[in-house]
């Protein structure tokens, strides 16, 4: 089983209908909320750690895990709101985004929340975005991969967002201690330009992330493929082909499907991890790179099912 700690949000897409009309859309989100949905549907026992309001919102979330088939037991319920990303387009078609965070159920759990003990099954913990740097979870979340770096997987992807954790250089502090307990860490390119303000390439970040102690460190550059680093060299694989509805979700489906064959290969624990050949490296990538193509040839986040990636695995022509 895998444990994913994080967020769980509200995306909702307002639009004007003219007048004083607006239409409004609901849709279930969050990147590790993405991510514990993609396990599932990949046939991987996901658990989901978080902080969950019991409002209307809170409800609808709760059930859309229950109904992906994604462990519950570790949500803590909360009477804090439901963050909510608002989703506004202007009547030339260009988004604009507001995000409700201040005080929400998601950024409420502390220490007291954490189970004592994690159950043995439990193989890894994932972390990412801007739980990490928000308090009290960051703070949480860092104590509970401290607790357990060594003894399980622990996998981060960054998923870097300014405009929820706001100073940058605050959040890069947050950040640290993730990466200083993560056997895998799991970056965009764009995640490597934001942190470093356009001053690291992916090949220095992946250096610094390797000194931190990761034993895989994996950078996706979207259609132009991904490439992992380990202290065997670097590995790289190119995009797979897709019609491109939006790429909402892409780089959650990656993450998901990089720790699902990890499971299914036998490979989810930091020694195996540790011991992956450049061969095995670029199946890996390979595989994620074909769930990601399904996920963007989609409209939102609609990740993939195992299914739907042995279909996929069939070689591009252009």
């Amino acid at each position: 089983m895998i444990l994913v700690c994080g967020e769980a949000l509200i995306d909702l897409f307002v639009r004007a209908r003219g007048g004083s009309d607006m239409s409004t859309h609901a849709v279930a989100g969050g990147s590790p909320f993405n991510v514990a949905v993609g396990l599932a549907r990949l046939d991987v026992q996901t658990a989901f750690l978080s902080g969950i309001s019991r409002d209307h919102f809170g409800a609808f979330l709760v059930d859309r895990l229950a109904r992906e088939g994604v462990d519950s037991r570790f949500i803590v319920r909360t009477d804090r709101p439901s963050p909510i990303s608002i989703v506004a387009t202007t009547d030339d078609g260009q988004p604009n985004y507001t995000f409700h965070g201040e005080g929400a159920a998601d950024r409420s759990l502390r220490l007291a929340d954490l189970p004592r003990e994690l159950p043995d099954d439990i193989q890894a913990l994932t972390f990412g975005s801007y739980s990490m740097a928000v308090e009290p979870v960051g703070t949480t979340f860092a104590a509970l991969a401290e607790r357990e770096h060594g003894r399980r997987v622990i996998s981060v992807d960054p998923n870097v967002r300014p405009a929820v954790v706001g100073d940058m250089k605050s959040w890069a502090v947050a950040a640290e201690r993730f990466y200083r307990t993560a056997t895998m860490i799991k970056a965009s390119d764009e995640d490597i330009r934001l942190a470093w303000g356009g001053r690291a390439s992916i090949a220095d970040a992946a250096a610094y992330w390797l000194a931190c102690g990761a034993h895989l460190v994996v950078v996706t550059e979207g259609a132009k493929g991904a490439t992992a680093f380990s202290t065997t060299g670097s590995v790289s694989v190119p995009g797979r082909c897709a019609v491109v509805r939006d790429t909402v979700g892409a780089g959650d489906t990656f993450h998901a499907a990089l720790l699902a064959r990890l499971a299914k290969t036998g490979r989810l624990r930091p020694e195996a991890i540790a011991a992956l050949d450049p061969p095995a490296i670029r199946e890996l990538l390979a595989y994620a790179t074909a769930a990601a193509a399904i996920t963007v040839s989609r409209e939102g986040a609609d990740l993939p099912t195992a299914a739907d990636i042995d279909v996929s695995t069939e070689p591009c022509h252009a």
